[in-house]
C-alpha cells in the first residue's frame, strides 16, 4: 500500500479530499419578532403621532363629517384660510386627503360648511336668549349675554364669523352678512311684537344693538380684557338697555316711528 509522504495513506487522502470534519449542530435560528409597523416608525421618528384610534377606524357619515369640520377650524384659526392647507387639515383630522374630499369637495366648501355651522350656533344662542324671558330688560341683558358667550367657546369660533379673512370673496361675504342679518331678524321681531314698530325701524335698533354686542364681546376677548366676563356683559347690557328702554311699549303709542320715540324722555331708572 502507498504511503503518502506525511504518512497518510494515498487512498484515504484521495477519498477524503475537501472533505471536514463533522461539526457538532447548531440550533436553528429562530426569525425575530416583528415590531408592528406603526410602532417600529415611529420609534425612528419616520412619521408624526398620529391621534389613536382615528386613521383606519370606520365611522358614521355624520361623525366624520364633524370630524373633519372641527380639524377645520383648527386649521383655519391657528393659520388662516389661505395658508391652511387641505393636506394639513387631513392629517389633523388623522384621515386621508381622498377621505377629506369624500366629504367636501374643495378647501372653499369646507370653509362655507363651518361658517354656517358657526352661524347657526351663534342665531340659536341668540333666539335662546330672547325666550329665556319675558322682560325686556333682562332679554336685552341675556342677547348681550349671548355674544360674550360664543366668544369664549374653546377653538375661537368666533373668528370665522368676525374676523374671516375671506371677507372679500362675495359668496363669504353674503353668507356672514346673512348670519347678523339673522340674528338682527330675531331681535327685531321682538321689538315688533312689544311695541308695534315699523318693521324698517326696529332692523336698525336690532343691527344698533347685536352690533354692538358683537364689537364689544371680540373686541373684549381679542384684547384680554382685565374686565371678567360678567361685569363686561352688565356694563353693555346697561348701555344697550338704556338705549332701548326710552322706546314706549305698545300700549304707549301705536305705529311708533323712532323720530318720535327719540323725542320721548328716556327713563332714569336702569
Amino acid at each position: 500500500m502507498a504511503v503518502s509522504p506525511r504518512g497518510v495513506p494515498g487512498s484515504a487522502r484521495s477519498a477524503g479530499r475537501g472533505a471536514r470534519p463533522p461539526q457538532p449542530a447548531t440550533p436553528a435560528r429562530t426569525a425575530p419578532i416583528e415590531q408592528p409597523a406603526a410602532v417600529t416608525r415611529a420609534g425612528r421618528g419616520h412619521r408624526p403621532e398620529r391621534r389613536v384610534g382615528v386613521r383606519g377606524q370606520r365611522m358614521p357619515r355624520s361623525a366624520r363629517r364633524a370630524q373633519l369640520l372641527a380639524a377645520a377650524q383648527e386649521a383655519f384659526v391657528e393659520c388662516g384660510y389661505h395658508a391652511a392647507a387641505m393636506d394639513d387639515i387631513a392629517e389633523r383630522a388623522g384621515v386621508s386627503k381622498p377621505v377629506l374630499y369624500q366629504h367636501f369637495p374643495g378647501k372653499l366648501e369646507l370653509y362655507l360648511a363651518l361658517l354656517d355651522q358657526r352661524a347657526d350656533d351663534l342665531e340659536r344662542e341668540l333666539r335662546a336668549a330672547l325666550a329665556s324671558s319675558t322682560h325686556n330688560k333682562a332679554r336685552v341683558y341675556a342677547t348681550v349675554e349671548a355674544y360674550f358667550a360664543f366668544v369664549t367657546r374653546a377653538g375661537s369660533a368666533f373668528r370665522l364669523l368676525f374676523e374671516s379673512d375671506l371677507i372679500h370673496d362675495s359668496t363669504v361675504a353674503a353668507r356672514i352678512d346673512n348670519a347678523f342679518r339673522r340674528c338682527a331678524e330675531a331681535f327685531a321681531d321682538e321689538i315688533i311684537a312689544d311695541t308695534q314698530m315699523r318693521r324698517a325701524d326696529a332692523m336698525v335698533l336690532a343691527m344698533a344693538l347685536t352690533g354692538m354686542a358683537q364689537i364689544a364681546a371680540r373686541n373684549w376677548a381679542v384684547f384680554e380684557s382685565s374686565v371678567p366676563h360678567d361685569e363686561a356683559v352688565k356694563l353693555v347690557g346697561k348701555l344697550a338697555w338704556r338705549g332701548l328702554g326710552g322706546f314706549p311699549r305698545s300700549g304707549d303709542s301705536p305705529e311708533v316711528s323712532v323720530t318720535e320715540a327719540v323725542t320721548t324722555e328716556a327713563p332714569s331708572a336702569d
